[in-house]
């Protein structure tokens, strides 16, 4: 398998899924730098909502534990805050 090689994100030109696969790909890199880090999680999180709509996290499954515990704690509280402002 090839290396990965660092993607430069264009916001308005990638889907949802693209961004979000782009950003976990450098979240998952133990090469990448913590403030690299910290600069795409917003990112990665600002595609949560338009995933879940879609039921991307319904077809597939993270396969990266860590990753996937994130994941399903930040749609959690995507749900809680959900049901606060229809509730």
């Amino acid at each position: 398998m090839p290396p990965m090689t660092q993607l430069v994100m264009r916001p308005d030109t990638r889907s949802p899924l693209e961004a979000f696969v782009a950003c976990a790909h450098q979240m998952l890199d133990p090469a990448t730098p913590e403030s690299a880090r910290r600069a795409i999680e917003p990112r990665l999180l600002a595609q949560l909502p338009a995933l879940r709509a879609l039921g991307v996290f319904e077809l597939f499954e993270l396969r990266s534990p860590a990753l996937r515990a994130w994941v399903q704690d930040e749609l959690a509280g995507l749900e809680q805050e959900l049901g606060a402002h229809h509730g």
